[in-house]
This record gives structure tokens, C-alpha cells and sequence, in this order.
């Protein structure tokens, strides 16, 4: 199947690249896929509340939860947002880390969706690195910025435990690879 072939997918970026990441959907909605909206999951925490209210003004639907809190309603949330016909956005590391460690949530979300993964990164030029869990990343002005798209990955609905542990090693490796800064 070919990105053409595609309506819809779950975008995948590492908590530390949140900064971009409504350009990024916007260059690849455009140029690849074809959905209603977008989704993305949003810590329920009060920084997700503020985050939650940025998405908002560019028009993307918020779903609260993460591993920690709210987990199986946000991922009964996104599926229903999927039915809809909306892309689905999830940093896969985050809310709380480890940086660059992709958890289970997402390759559960793509087994219940049956919609693709696919892993897009950015480098940039010139930055400014938080000293948090992530190591957050602020572009500076005019700074250079390469949008890296990996591989995408088709997660099977009959998977079992052992499979899909083996599928999230193997995107895990695909995400740190089109990562320079791991």
C-alpha cells in the first residue's frame, strides 16, 4: 500500500518536537493524506489544558489522557475520532518518557484503528534544548529545519502481546532512526 493509497493514518513525533508539529501536519496533510481533521492525544494534566487550547486555535481536536491518567477512555476517544475520518496525532514517548521509548499506546491505538503509523521527526539548524525530561526543542528564528518521514507501519488487528511487542521494538528503532539527536 502506497502513501496515495491511504486516507488516513497516526502521526507519531517525539515529545521534544511538539514545537513544530502542526507545520509538519500541515506539509504531509497536503501532500499525502486526505482526512476530515486531526486528533491528538493531550496529557490530562494542566500543561495538556494549555496545550489542548493552542491545538484548538489551529483547528485539531483534543482528546485527554495518557498512560497515567484517562488512558482507556482517550484511546475508546481516538478510535471514535477514526471512525470519523480523522488523522490521529500521539507522541509515543510521552507524556513522562523515557525520551525517545516508544510505549505500547500507540501500536495499541493502530491495532483497534486498523489506520497506519507513521513516524515524521525534524532537525533543526539552530535550537534552544530545554533541560527537561525530553530535552524539549525550541527553534530559533530562521533557523534551518529538515521534516524527516519514516517508514510507515501497518500494525495487524490479530496481533498478539508478543507480536505487537516486537512491532513497537521495531518502530521504536525506525523513530530513533530518522532522529538525529538521540
Amino acid at each position: 500500500m502506497t502513501r496515495k493509497d491511504v486516507h488516513q493514518v497516526i502521526y507519531c513525533t517525539w515529545h521534544n518536537r511538539l514545537a513544530l508539529s502542526m507545520k509538519l501536519h500541515s506539509i504531509l496533510r497536503r501532500r499525502h493524506y486526505r482526512a476530515a481533521g486531526l486528533a491528538g492525544l493531550v496529557s490530562a494534566s494542566r500543561d495538556g489544558a494549555f496545550l489542548s487550547a493552542i491545538l484548538g486555535r489551529f483547528g485539531v481536536q483534543s482528546v485527554r489522557g495518557s498512560t497515567s491518567r484517562r488512558g482507556p477512555q482517550a484511546l475508546l476517544e481516538l478510535v471514535t475520532m477514526a471512525e470519523r475520518g480523522f488523522d490521529l496525532a500521539i507522541t509515543p514517548d510521552g507524556p513522562k518518557g523515557p525520551s525517545y521509548v516508544v510505549q505500547e499506546g500507540v501500536l495499541a491505538l493502530a491495532q483497534v484503528t486498523g489506520l497506519p503509523v507513521v513516524p515524521v521527526s525534524y532537525h533543526l539548524g539552530r535550537k534552544i534544548q530545554l533541560k527537561s525530561w525530553d530535552r524539549f526543542q525550541i527553534p530559533l528564528p530562521f533557523s534551518r529545519c529538515e521534516i524527516v518521514v519514516g517508514r510507515m507501519m501497518h500494525i495487524p488487528r490479530e496481533s498478539s502481546h508478543l507480536n505487537r511487542e516486537s512491532l513497537r521494538r521495531e518502530f521504536e528503532t525506525e523513530m530513533r532512526a530518522i532522529t538525529r539527536d538521540q
